[in-house]
C-alpha cells in the first residue's frame, strides 16, 4: 500500500462501476482514501435502453449520463481514457494515454458482443455494444428506407431487418422495431407489408427466464405487430446478404444485419492474463478474483455464483448494482481491517418491454403482469435506476414519463 492514503481505482462507469464510485463517495471522506474512476468517455449510458437507441425510438441522449453530474469532483477523481490492460503483479492499469497505479481495484468494464465463432458474424452483422454503435444501428435502418423511398434501391430484401438472438435485448429490440417500422414506412411513403422484422433463434424457445404464459403472450403480441419469429434456428453463418439457418441452410436476407445473441466481459479481462470461462472471471463471494486480496470484479466482467439454483447469476442492471453496494462496503470494510461481506442477490423481479406501451413481467413474489401494466413496470425500473445513481434530479431531466 502506499505511504499516504490508499487509492482505489474503479474502471468503467456503467451500473456496475458508477454505483460503487457512488457508494464510496458517501462512504469514504477524501482523507480516507483516493477514489479514482476511469471511463472511456465523460459520459455513462443506460445500457438497458440501448435497444431503443439502435430502433431510433429514443435520442441517444437520453440514455447518456454526464458523469460530472452525478459525481462530486472534490471527492472523485475522473479520468476519461481506454483502459489496454491491468498489470495486477505491478497493481498498475495501463491506459491509453497514462497508466495509473492502485492500492485497491475494482474492474467494472461492461461487455463486448459474442458471436461465439459463428461465420461472418463479425464481419457482416451490427451490434449492440454501446451508444454509438446503437446509433449506427438506427441510422443504417432509416438510410435504407430512404435509399429506397428514393429509387437508389430496388432490392426487396432491403427493408427487411434481421435480429439474432431472442434473449432481452433481441426481444426488446423487435418490439421496439415494430413501433419504428410503421413510422419510418410513413415518413418514406412506403408500403408496410414491404418490411420485413425477423427474430431467429436457435433454442426452441424465446426469452428464457420467463416462463411458458408470459412467453406465449410475448411472441403472439409480437407476431400480431409483423415480427416474425423462427425459433429451433440455428445460425451457420452471417453473409453479407443474411444469415444461413436451420438444417437446410436456409437464406434469410435482409438490409440490416443484428447480433444480440451473446456477450461477454471486457477484451481487457483477456489481455491482462485473467482466468476466463466463456469470457468472464469467475469471483469468490465476497466479489473479489481468486486469490486476490485487493481486485474486486463485478457486473457483465464476472460469474456470480447462485448456489441455490446451481449457476451463475444472469447478468442484469439489478445484479450489478447490488454488486457495487457490496464492492464499496467490503472497501470500507478492508480499509478498517474488518470482515469482508459475502454477497447475497436478492430479486426485484424480471421485466422486459415488447415495446412502448406493452411488456411482460414477473415481479413481487412471482406476480405476473403482461401488457401496460409490464409497460409500467419497466418505466418505474428504468427510473429507479436513475435515481440510485443521480437522485430525484437526474429522473426529472432523463426519467421516462411518455403517457401510453
Amino acid at each position: 500500500m502506499s505511504l499516504n492514503k490508499p487509492k482505489i481505482v474503479v474502471l468503467g462507469a456503467g451500473y456496475a462501476g458508477l454505483t460503487t464510485t457512488k457508494r464510496l463517495m458517501q462512504k469514504l471522506s477524501p482523507e480516507q482514501a483516493e477514489i479514482v474512476l476511469v471511463n472511456k468517455h465523460n459520459y455513462h449510458y443506460e445500457s438497458t435502453w440501448l435497444h431503443e437507441v439502435a430502433a431510433g425510438t429514443i435520442n441517444p441522449n437520453q440514455a447518456r449520463v454526464i458523469i460530472s453530474d452525478v459525481i462530486n469532483p472534490n471527492k472523485v477523481k475522473l479520468v476519461v481514457d481506454a483502459v489496454t490492460k491491468i498489470d495486477k503483479d505491478n497493481q498498475r492499469v495501463i491506459l491509453e494515454n497514462s497508466e495509473l497505479d492502485y492500492d485497491y481495484l475494482v474492474v467494472a468494464l461492461g461487455f463486448e458482443s459474442n458471436d461465439f465463432g459463428i461465420k461472418g458474424m463479425a464481419e457482416h452483422a451490427f451490434a449492440i455494444e454501446d451508444i454509438d454503435s446503437s446509433r449506427v444501428i438506427s441510422e443504417h435502418i432509416e438510410y435504407q428506407f430512404a435509399k429506397y423511398n428514393s429509387g437508389e434501391s430496388v432490392d426487396e430484401h432491403s427493408l427487411n431487418i434481421l435480429v439474432g438472438g431472442a434473449g432481452f435485448t433481441g426481444i426488446e429490440l423487435v418490439g421496439e422495431l415494430a413501433e419504428r417500422v410503421p413510422q419510418l414506412c410513413k415518413k418514406y411513403d412506403i408500403d408496410r407489408n414491404k418490411v420485413r422484422i425477423i427474430n431467429v433463434e436457435a433454442a426452441p424457445s424465446i426469452l428464457p427466464m420467463f416462463d411458458k404464459e408470459l412467453v406465449e403472450y410475448a411472441k403472439k403480441s409480437l407476431e400480431n405487430r409483423g415480427v416474425e419469429i423462427k425459433i429451433g434456428a440455428p445460425i451457420s453463418e452471417c453473409t453479407e446478404e443474411g444469415f444461413i439457418v436451420g438444417e437446410d441452410n436456409e437464406l434469410i436476407k435482409a438490409g440490416t444485419i443484428i447480433w444480440t445473441g451473446g456477450v461477454k466481459g471486457s477484451s481487457v479481462l483477456g489481455k491482462s492474463g485473467f482466468e476466463l470461462t466463456k469470457g468472464k472471471v469467475n469471483v469468490d463471494s465476497d466479489l473479489r478474483m481468486s486469490g486476490e486480496e485487493n481486485i474486486f470484479v463485478i457486473g457483465d466482467c464476472s460469474w456470480v455464483w447462485d448456489h441455490n439454483a446451481d449457476r451463475p447469476y444472469p447478468p442484469t442492471a439489478q445484479l450489478a448494482m447490488q454488486e457495487a453496494d457490496v464492492v464499496a462496503a467490503n472497501l470500507v470494510a478492508l480499509l478498517n481491517n474488518e470482515p469482508l461481506t459475502d454477497f447475497v442477490f436478492k430479486s426485484k423481479g424480471t421485466v422486459a418491454s415488447l415495446g412502448h406501451s406493452d411488456g411482460i413481467a414477473n415481479v413481487f413474489n412471482d406476480n405476473k403482469l403482461k401488457g401496460k401494466a409490464a409497460a409500467a413496470m419497466k418505466k418505474v425500473v428504468d427510473n429507479r435506476s436513475l435515481y440510485l445513481i443521480g437522485g430525484p434530479k437526474l429522473v426529472l431531466k432523463k426519467g421516462k414519463f411518455r403517457p401510453f
